[in-house]
């Protein structure tokens, strides 16, 4: 097959996926990317722009098109040529505009909601990172389509749920190798982007009781950083600067994979997250991971009592001494690591890339007989 990618916020888990699925794909990809910066401004021409990119192109032979919830398919479907639009679509759903914390914005621009929703019909196939992300978007949607004084098309959004499927996003070559996690000082990771949705000041707090109490830890803060990002982070570089190993984005993956083959402990705090790709990267690096049993958390690590915590400050500072302390906990913890670890290594490209392969393959057909 020869598929066009198109991707209009390229950066991030946007990028990643289709590079990695393209690496390891058997069939034939074009990419139309945009920068990833201004993603209000992307939603808004995206469509526009793309639909006269591949006007211009001479090339005819595309079979299927995949693109990200970034793109408001509906409109790109109207404006581009009609060889292009009638072609199969399926897009990827990293996130959506209906869910991000109301509290991190000051007024949530409900455009951007809607247009998500034609996307999700325009689409042949629409598929969510994880199950929880597919819930809460249709449940959310709905709510949202019945502020709308008449025609609130939620039989609309229920047809379209047949045509949804949940599919993780792939992970890189990380090698599963038994080593042996340093809990008594350990090495402990947040790689978290520099927002408030990930909620840097519950995982600063909770560092600081710790070391009140003189808990020994080494401490990487890594992740993408912003000129808006909050003032806890200058903060916490002063008060932790005594356990700090790593400060700062790495921007190389291949130095954040190295990174994750010497710390100990993954830490989230997020109240915003539909997988947990950095989450999922440290397990299969052989960190046990510490998560807040809320969001897609649970489903990443089967729900596994020894890897997740309440979600609350109080609750991570008990985890942590608690695997510090607690010999039979410790050893409970570093079980469920390595199972969940193998379980993930099936969602490595190199095992994940031609089962998606195959999945295009088989709407192709079905929406050409």
């Amino acid at each position: 097959m020869n598929i066009l990618a198109i991707e209009p916020y390229y950066g991030g888990s946007h990028r990643a996926f289709p590079d990695g699925w393209i690496n390891e794909s058997r069939h034939a990809w074009t990419s139309l990317t945009l920068p990833a910066h201004h993603w209000k401004w992307r939603m808004r021409h995206a469509a526009i722009t793309f639909a006269d990119q591949v006007a211009g192109t001479s090339q005819t032979n595309f079979d299927a098109i995949f693109c990200s919830d970034m793109l408001n398919l509906a409109a790109f479907r109207g404006l581009a040529p009609q060889r292009i639009a009638q072609l199969p679509v399926v897009v990827y759903f990293h996130e959506n505009q209906l869910t991000y914390p109301d509290e991190y914005r000051s007024q949530r621009d409900y455009h951007y909601a809607f247009d998500n929703f034609q996307t999700l019909l325009a689409a042949d196939q629409a598929w969510f990172n994880s199950a929880y992300h597919r819930t809460e978007f249709f449940e959310q949607c709905r709510a949202f389509l019945k502020k709308f004084p008449d025609y609130t098309l939620e039989d609309s959004l229920d047809r379209s749920y047949v045509n949804t499927i949940v599919a993780p996003p792939g992970l890189p070559e990380i090698s599963i190798g038994k080593r042996q996690q340093n809990l008594q000082c350990p090495h402990i990771v947040w790689a978290a982007r520099w927002e408030k949705d990930k909620n840097p000041e519950g995982f600063f707090q909770a560092l600081y009781q710790l070391k009140e109490v003189g808990f020994p830890f080494r401490l990487s803060v890594v992740g993408e950083s912003f000129r808006d990002s909050p003032t806890i982070f200058n903060e916490a570089r002063s008060v932790l600067a005594n356990h700090i190993q790593q400060w700062g984005f790495l921007p190389s993956h291949d130095d954040y994979l190295r990174l994750l083959g010497s710390s100990d402990i993954f830490v989230s705090t997020a109240k915003h997250e539909f997988f947990g790709i950095s989450a999922a990267e440290a397990i299969l690096a052989g960190n046990v991971p510490v998560l807040p049993n809320r969001l897609a958390y649970h489903e990443l690590v089967d729900n596994s009592a020894e890897l997740l915590y309440d979600g609350t400050t109080t609750g991570l500072v008990e985890h942590l001494r608690k695997l510090q302390v607690d010999r039979e906990f410790q050893e409970a913890a570093q079980f469920q690591q390595s199972q969940i670890a193998h379980k993930l290594a099936g969602l490595r490209w190199s095992q994940l890339a031609s089962a998606y392969d195959d999945r295009f393959a088989s709407m192709s057909d079905s929406t050409s007989t």
